[in-house]
Order: C-alpha cells, then sequence, then structure tokens
C-alpha cells in the first residue's frame, strides 16, 4: 500500500450505496469523501438538526453529491431496527456500512434506553445489532465491505464478562477502552464468521489515532475530578499533537475503499505512536485477536440485543 494514502486515492465508488454513523467529525469526512467519489451515502444520526447541517456542508462542498440523512439512535435497539427496516424498504442493497459513531470516557455511568452501559451500548452493542438487521442488504451487493472503529484506547481495555456494564465497577476510560476493543474483536469476528459462513462480506477495523473532534467535549472534559483533567490536558495538547477530522477518517476510508485493504485487518495512522500521519496497518493487543473471546463476546451481544446473525458452522467455532 502507498505510504501517503490520502482521499484523492479513492478509487471511483460510483454505482456504490454506503451507510455512515455519525453526523459529525469523522462521520461527517468519511461521508463527504464517499459522496466525493460518487457513492450514493446516508448519514445516520439521532439529532435531524446536526444531520441536516451535515448534508448542508456536504451539498456545498460537493453540489453533485448524492447524500441523505436517517434517523438512527445507536442506543436504542428500536431505533436501530427501525433504521435498517426503513433502508431495506427503500434499498436492495448495501455496499459500505461504516460504523463510526461513538461516545467517549462519559464521566458518570449512564444507561442505554435497554439497560446497558452507554459507551458499550453505543459505541459496540447498537452496531453489533445494526450489522446483523442491514446483513441481507450487504450480502446482496457483489463485494460489501464493513468498517468498523476501534481506537487507540482499545490497547488499555479487557472485556470484563462479570462486570460488563460497570455495575460493580465504573471507570470513564475503563468503560471506553473496553468498548473499543468490543469493536475491534467484532471486526475481526465479523471477518472470520463471514468466511465460515459463505457471507461475503469483507470485514475491516480502523482507528483514527488522535482526531480533534467534539469528542473531548462531549465526553471526558464535561465532568470533575481526572477525567476533566484529562479532558483540558487534550484541549492544550491537541494542536500540537492531533490531526484534523479529515486526516482522522483517512484510515475509515481506505478501509472502505482500497482494493488493497486486507479482510479482517486493522489500519491507522503510520505517524509516532500511531497518533497521526497516513493510513498503515495497526497494532493490536492479543486479545484482540483471540477467538475463544470472541466467541464468547459474540454470544453475549447476541443474547443483550436479541439480533440475528446466520448460524455459523459449529466445526469452525474457535478456529483461528
Amino acid at each position: 500500500m502507498k505510504s501517503d494514502w490520502t482521499a484523492a486515492d479513492i478509487p471511483p465508488q460510483a454505482g456504490k450505496r454506503a451507510v455512515v454513523t455519525g453526523t459529525g467529525g469523522l462521520g461527517y469526512e468519511t461521508a463527504l469523501e464517499l459522496a466525493r467519489a460518487v457513492a450514493a451515502v446516508v448519514i445516520a444520526g439521532r439529532s435531524r438538526a446536526k444531520g441536516e447541517a451535515a448534508l448542508a456542508r456536504i451539498a456545498a462542498a460537493s453540489p453533485s453529491a448524492a447524500v441523505s440523512f436517517g434517523m438512527l439512535d445507536l442506543a436504542d435497539l428500536a431505533s436501530v431496527e427501525a433504521f435498517a427496516a426503513g433502508f431495506r424498504a427503500e434499498h436492495s442493497r448495501l455496499d459500505i456500512l461504516v460504523n463510526n459513531a461513538w461516545v467517549m470516557a462519559l464521566p458518570a455511568r449512564a444507561m442505554t434506553a435497554d439497560g446497558f452501559e452507554r459507551q458499550l451500548g453505543v459505541n459496540f452493542l447498537g452496531h453489533f445489532a445494526l450489522t446483523a438487521h442491514l446483513l441481507p442488504a450487504l450480502r446482496a451487493s457483489a463485494s460489501p465491505r464493513v468498517v468498523s472503529l476501534s481506537s487507540l484506547a482499545h490497547r488499555r481495555g479487557r472485556i470484563d464478562f462479570d462486570d460488563l456494564h460497570g455495575e460493580r465497577r465504573y471507570g470513564p476510560w475503563k468503560a471506553y477502552s473496553q468498548s473499543k476493543l468490543a469493536m475491534l474483536i467484532f471486526a475481526i469476528e465479523l471477518q472470520r464468521r463471514s468466511e465460515a459462513g459463505g457471507w461475503g462480506l469483507t470485514s475491516i477495523a480502523a482507528h483514527p489515532g488522535w482526531a480533534a473532534t467534539e469528542l473531548i467535549a462531549n465526553g471526558p472534559a464535561g465532568g470533575g475530578g481526572l477525567s476533566a483533567a484529562l479532558g483540558h490536558a487534550a484541549r492544550l495538547l491537541g494542536p500540537l499533537l492531533s490531526q484534523s477530522p479529515a486526516a482522522g477518517a483517512l484510515p475509515t476510508l481506505f478501509a472502505a475503499t482500497a482494493p488493497d485493504a486486507e479482510a479482517g485487518g486493522y489500519y491507522g495512522p503510520n505517524g509516532f505512536r500511531e497518533i497521526r500521519g497516513s493510513p498503515a496497518p495497526s497494532r493490536m493487543i492479543d486479545e484482540a485477536g483471540d477467538p475463544a473471546v470472541a466467541a464468547r463476546l459474540w454470544d453475549e451481544a447476541l443474547r443483550l440485543t436479541g439480533a440475528n446473525f446466520p448460524v455459523r458452522p459449529q466445526a469452525s467455532i474457535g478456529d483461528g
């Protein structure tokens, strides 16, 4: 792959249809570049005002862009199912699904409509259910891709099956890191199950490095104590260390469009400690690729969300 891959290297996406979760920051930049490459893009989010503002910005930057907005609240499984049902009713095929939206290091423990710890619920379980509901449309594509957003923070995470929702001990960064590790595990396991079950998907994970988005203001900077201190420090250091949301979206765009993006791969910036730079293969912790952990997390996500994926052949469960 090129060591200096940019949005100019995105292959033409004419005839392809994409769904990108998240209306601002990385989601906006991802949708913008896919639309510029002539994909038809649905931006999915829980705020119609923010969605319409994103559509207006994209139309101003690329007047011929084919973009639309869909209401989707990842913290509510009923909303996830309704969005997917509406999409499938209108479109027979989905070529690219970008599981992008997330919340970060919420200072106080909060819950989703379905009783999940909010970071796990929005960042992982909502996207898990969304992928399941959109799987028929994805399988109707000749070359479907699912890109799931992880984070450098996954390296500090572990899947705490005994306290998955932080009921006994909640920590903002503990919960965030767990949710981002879960997303990476999901991306890799989705590829395993696609290959075992003949689903035809290409599943890839990506992370943005340190992208200067609104997440700090909406997460750790909004509370007190250590989380607030980290948020304030991030705002001070951000201009020196971070990169723009447009640059942060490049690993996602590479994973979604590049012919040489590896199925089951993980991409992030190629600079110092993967904080910024051009897309390149990224380092992940051992737990992320552990098939036993992945199988257990998958089963738990099925139980919690009630989502339906095709049954994976029993003989392949736990295989590398």
